[in-house]
């Protein structure tokens, strides 16, 4: 996949990485014999297993996506977006010829997805993974918490995956490709809305993010 326009790339790996810590839920495609396979996976990236990092999570035993690894596929991690009113823009009074468009942040990794049925393995992958959304809780769930032999049939219902990463893509499309004024305007826009979705967005926009 290549991105069409230049001037929304975003190649810093603090900046992707950051983003993937920060929204975890992954939609992770894999093709096979023009088939699209599409789950919706929540994953953590280990940056000190390969030179671009491994995103390791898992899925149901029964998820059809199991037989077809290894394969090539990608990982996209959705940050905030946002609809962008023309009427937003100053330069609207000007000659009017302005057009509606969508504010996103989005991260892609592409690399080759595998399967982890060791249950060592598989039972670090859960640890870790409740471990990260558990952290900043006052009293945080632990695996170890349920009874032992009821992880251990939840283990036989799941296998972990893993992806180490090839290649990073970000696309940050932050209306830098509007004025300064313009710019200013969006972010009143978004302010106005109200919403945590727009107010996330219109701190992009202000932040000016580019690599």
């Amino acid at each position: 996949m290549t991105i069409a326009n230049r001037q929304f790339q975003v190649t810093a790996p603090a900046i992707l990485q950051a983003q993937v810590r920060a929204q975890p839920l992954a939609t992770l495609v894999v093709s096979h014999e023009g088939v699209l396979h599409v789950n919706h996976v929540p994953l953590y990236l280990d940056p000190t297993r390969g030179p671009h990092g491994t995103l390791v999570g898992h899925v149901g035993r029964a998820n059809g996506v199991l037989p077809l690894l290894p394969q090539a596929a990608v990982a996209v991690f959705h940050g905030p977006q946002a609809y962008v009113s023309p009427s937003w823009y100053p330069s609207k009074a000007i000659d009017g010829k302005q057009v509606p468009t969508w504010n996103y942040a989005t991260v892609h990794a592409h690399g080759t997805l595998h399967a982890v049925d060791d249950p060592v393995q598989l039972r670090a992958i859960l640890h870790t993974l409740s471990e990260r959304h558990e952290a900043h809780r006052p009293d945080p769930w632990r695996i170890d918490d349920a009874p032992p032999d009821y992880i251990d049939k939840l283990l036989h219902a799941i296998v972990g995956i893993e992806l180490p990463v090839d290649r990073w893509e970000g696309i940050w499309k932050v209306s830098q490709n509007r004025t300064d004024t313009d710019r200013a305007g969006v972010v009143q826009g978004l302010m106005a809305e109200g919403t945590s979705a727009a107010e996330d967005m219109a701190a992009l926009v202000l932040g000016g993010l580019m690599p």
